[in-house]
């Protein structure tokens, strides 16, 4: 069983910058890749970003191209998210997720973090 658990989530001011960790552990730990997911109130949760593990290749959603980055620590079994010149409608809980069954954006991952909230003022 493999245990992901986030952090580095808070308020920050529109423009501002947060960065996310995502701590892996458990068994052996070696997924094909690892993605950040968020979920706004009232929305459906919604593919960010993902990172393979090997090869470090990423994928991004549109919205976020240019101002997140996501990074990932092999040695460490820790995935990040760099988040820059955030916006309100940034604001939602962020989820990690490790090992995706199909393509790395769906949201058909093994495992899966609690979540860490973002909140981007005005």
């Amino acid at each position: 069983q493999v245990q992901l658990v986030e952090s580095g989530g808070g308020l920050v001011q529109a423009g501002g910058s947060l960065r996310l960790s995502c701590a892996a552990s458990g068994r052996t730990f070696s997924p094909y890749a690892m993605g950040w997911f968020r979920q706004a109130p009232g929305k459906e949760r919604e593919f960010v970003a993902a990172i393979v593990w090997s090869d470090g290749m990423t994928y991004y959603t549109n919205s976020v191209k240019g101002r997140f980055a996501i990074s990932r620590d092999n040695a460490k079994n820790t995935l990040y998210l760099q988040l820059n010149s955030l916006k309100p409608e940034d604001t939602a809980v962020y989820y990690c997720a490790a090992d995706p069954r199909t393509a790395v954006y769906a949201y058909d991952y093994n495992y899966w973090g609690q979540g860490t909230q973002v909140t981007v003022s005005s």
